[in-house]
């Protein structure tokens, strides 16, 4: 009997750890960047570069993701959806959580370095850095612009998947950042306006809280607007094709759907479900882009 329950213990433990790391979250950056090197070359990248690459970019996400536990400890311990988190109920200490959050972005840069390219393993670090302390640290208190400032570092993944593979900064990659740039803001704010009071009682300057529920519908509405025309941009500039036109296009006016319907005529659920479809749009979207990259269809010109 004592050693299934320290059996369990240990299991429990190890799944405090993972949770420190924001698997889901660190899944879709990691996706965002794996399609970054596919993209950047014609044919297939060096299997040994998009492996290491993968895993050093997943390392220092993870990083930044246990840094953000460590930083929001004391609201995520009042607020509902945050409450259990490791640190938050001391499941974790500080010093563990810390320790654990500094060795995964040593390993994952020295990785990076050693085995990519100097300016992969830079960039992902200034990544880092911009997520646990610009934004974590000072914007998500500051401002309630915090999410579309802060938004740069998590939308850098396709960049540093670029860079892993070809050494330098392109402006297909930036093309890319700038998708998840544009889409970073209603994907958040519909989360946002779905906990406001959770973030109202910590004094969290969300938009929902600082301008209200309705302001933030509407901005939402016109962040979509403005994400269906960024989207339009590899299809523009030659660098996808008519797959990925129809398929985005599709996905925007969805979104767009989702957007007039939580502006216009909501229910309870609506604004966690226009979040939990944004998850789904950037998904899909990004895989369209490697679908189009390796299975070109002529583009669609209108005379």
């Amino acid at each position: 009997m004592t050693s299934a329950v320290k059996t369990k213990s240990g299991v429990g433990r190890l799944h405090d750890y993972l949770e420190l790391t924001k698997p889901k979250v660190v899944a879709l950056l990691v996706l965002t960047a794996w399609v970054g090197m596919m993209l950047a070359v014609p044919g297939l990248p060096d299997l040994f570069t998009l492996l290491a690459a993968t895993l050093g970019i997943g390392l220092l996400s993870a990083a930044a993701a246990a840094m953000n536990h460590v930083v929001d400890q004391r609201i995520d311990a009042q607020m509902a959806r945050t409450y259990s988190r490791p640190v938050a109920k001391g499941r974790i200490s500080t010093p563990q959580a810390t320790s654990f959050a500094f060795a995964l972005a040593i390993v994952g840069f020295v990785l990076l370095y050693t085995t990519v390219n100097a300016i992969t393993a830079w960039l992902t670090l200034a990544s880092l850095f911009g997520y646990a302390v610009v934004y974590t640290m000072f914007l998500k208190r500051a401002t309630p612009q915090n999410i579309v400032i802060g938004g740069l570092a998590g939308a850098m993944p396709p960049l540093l998947g670029w860079t892993a593979v070809t050494g330098e900064i392109h402006g297909h990659a930036l093309l890319l950042v700038m998708i998840i740039f544009a889409w970073t803001p209603p994907h958040f704010w519909a989360l946002a306006i779905h906990r406001r009071d959770d973030y109202a009682k910590v004094n969290m300057p969300m938009l929902p809280v600082t301008h209200g529920i309705e302001f933030t519908k509407s901005v939402i509405c016109l962040y979509t607007v403005l994400l269906f025309i960024v989207c339009l941009m590899p299809y523009l500039v030659g660098m996808s094709g008519a797959i990925y036109l129809v398929g985005s296009a599709l996905l925007n006016l969805r979104f767009m759907q989702y957007a007039w319907r939580l502006k216009f005529n909501p229910h309870a659920g609506t604004a966690m479900a226009t979040f939990k479809f944004s998850i789904v749009h950037l998904m899909v979207l990004f895989l369209l882009l490697l679908v189009d990259h390796y299975f070109k269809v002529s583009p669609i010109y209108v005379p």
